[in-house]
């Protein structure tokens, strides 16, 4: 497709999501959107399917702008809870915590809020103009990556564990291993056979990382506030400052959102992939690059800015191999791919062809959709830091009752909520003992993943493991991991001896 014939398409398509119906159902589904995700465990794949039903007798192009606005709206929405009280509710939002929550107790909250809202919009603009313009090159590439290929990037995203391992490398690397574990819980999908379930039939599908995320980082906050409550050293978190962006601030997290936005793009036009693999390479990016690494997991703004970017820009990469092959890039995608279905459309190369003005008209009201969020995130901010103003035993109790009835409403079962305390509990542990919750996140995330393909390619090459060294593709990423891995420690040597031989001078 032509650059000019694309620039008609774009034009037509504004005029059709600029239709006072479509606009006012882009809105309901972008404030659907947030609010679905300031609330931890619904999410925006269930959100969607829940609100699904109300689309019936409708037509088609402002019902799936109304279910798209939910998806990225959900995105904006994750933030709040991840940065104010600790409680990521999906998990790509689990790195925001990381910097976010750090920032909140430094009276810092409304500058997190903030640079979150204003990456998602600069992001999220960037991952739209990818998707009209890079949309079919993106795909084709996509569709080089198979079992090996895509084993290669999960190596190359655990490398990030070397930036989220805090000041002890062992201590991460456990709880990298303890998550890697976790994931291996429940039905061998090879095999069909029960791994670890201890005879609870519960176990079979595994546990659900919602679960682990929001026991290991709000029930565990909640656990150590209450300790301190005893210990007569618990106090509100006051605010400092301005509720927005110092000149300052702006000026160390602008670069940080352009490469999150751009790893997030490209991390989401990749099938299965997904947001939480976004954050994790755009936050490890920006530790190993910015002269402020030292403040990472204290409260370092480009540690919100560049995961939240990744994370907005990834859901609108995710849309490309949805529109142009059918295929979801993500679960969320995936529920949009069955609404696709119920209204008679098969999302394909086709689509473009006979459906011009509901796929343009999409595409185009994300533009809105991302102008409404930030008018709709913005003024809110000093809506949303009042929370920390609650009296500390509300606001633990409302988290506990945000956290519960989250993570009941999943599946609608007890097991999962003492599944809660028991993660709580875990958290509390690691978190005396300093031991970095984030790598038990991204060992738990990427297990799965890594172990269905790295078993998909031995099988395809007869047990090969060559085929994990063999295209431009596995080689590039495995070049990549290497050098993520041990660059730090030879910079740091490099840095270490460059002072001892002043020293001498001196």
């Amino acid at each position: 497709m032509e650059f000019s014939e694309t620039l008609e398409h774009v034009i037509n398509g504004f005029g059709v999501a600029l239709q006072w119906k479509n606009v006012m159902f882009l809105f309901i589904g972008a404030l659907l959107g947030t609010i679905i995700g300031i609330m931890p465990g619904i999410g925006s794949s269930a959100g969607i399917a829940l609100l699904l039903p109300m689309t019936f007798g409708m037509e088609p192009i402002p019902s799936l702008i109304m279910l798209a606005g939910i998806y990225y709206g959900a995105m904006y929405g994750n933030t709040a809870s991840a940065v104010l009280i600790n409680t990521p509710g999906t998990a790509s939002a689990s790195m925001t915590t990381v910097d976010g929550y750090p920032m909140a107790k430094n009276g810092r909250a409304g500058a997190a809020l903030a640079a979150s809202a204003i990456a998602s919009f600069i992001a999220g603009t960037i991952g739209i103009v990818g998707l009209t313009f890079l949309a079919i090159p993106f795909t084709d590439f996509a569709l080089k990556f198979g079992p090996a290929e895509y084993f290669m990037l999960m190596i190359f995203s655990m490398s990030a564990v070397s930036s989220l391992t805090g000041s002890s490398v062992p201590k991460g690397l456990f709880a990298a291993m303890f998550g890697l574990m976790i994931s291996s819980m429940g039905m061998d999908l090879q095999t069909g056979m029960p791994r670890y379930v201890f005879d609870i039939p519960e176990l079979q599908t595994g546990i659900s990382f919602l679960i682990v995320i929001i026991g290991a980082f709000a029930f565990a906050e909640v656990m150590l506030n209450v300790e301190k409550w005893f210990m007569g050293r618990l106090e509100p978190i006051k605010i400092r400052g301005s509720l927005y962006l110092t000149m300052a601030e702006w000026k160390r997290c602008w670069r940080p959102i352009i490469r999150g936005g751009l790893i997030g793009f490209f991390i989401g036009v990749l099938p299965g992939a997904g947001g939480t693999i976004a954050t994790v390479i755009a936050y490890s990016t920006e530790q190993k690059m910015s002269k402020f690494g030292h403040e990472f997991g204290k409260g370092a703004i480009e540690g919100v800015a560049a995961p939240e970017a990744a994370n907005n820009a990834s859901t609108c990469g995710a849309f490309v191999p949805l529109l142009t092959l059918g295929i979801p890039g993500s679960g969320t995608t995936a529920v949009l791919l069955g609404a696709f279905i119920l209204f008679g459309l098969e999302p394909g190369a086709e689509l473009f062809e006979t459906h011009p003005d509901l796929v343009w008209g999409l595409v185009d009201s994300m533009y809105l959709g991302n102008v409404f969020l930030i008018i709709l995130n913005l003024p809110l901010i000093g809506v949303f830091v009042r929370i920390l103003y609650l009296p500390p035993g509300i606001l633990l109790s409302i988290i506990l009752a945000v956290a519960s009835v989250g993570i009941y409403s999943i599946n609608n079962n007890t097991t999962d909520l003492y599944l809660l305390l028991l993660f709580g509990v875990i958290g509390y542990g690691f978190r005396k003992v300093k031991v970095p919750i984030p790598p038990l996140i991204l060992g738990l995330v990427l297990g799965k993943l890594m172990e269905n393909s790295m078993r998909q390619a031995l099988i395809i090459s007869n047990g090969d493991i060559a085929t994990f060294f063999t295209g431009s593709i596995c080689i590039t990423l495995f070049i990549l991991a290497m050098a993520a891995m041990f660059l730090p420690i030879v910079t740091s040597r490099m840095h270490i001896g460059r002072e001892r031989s002043l020293n001498a001078d001196n």
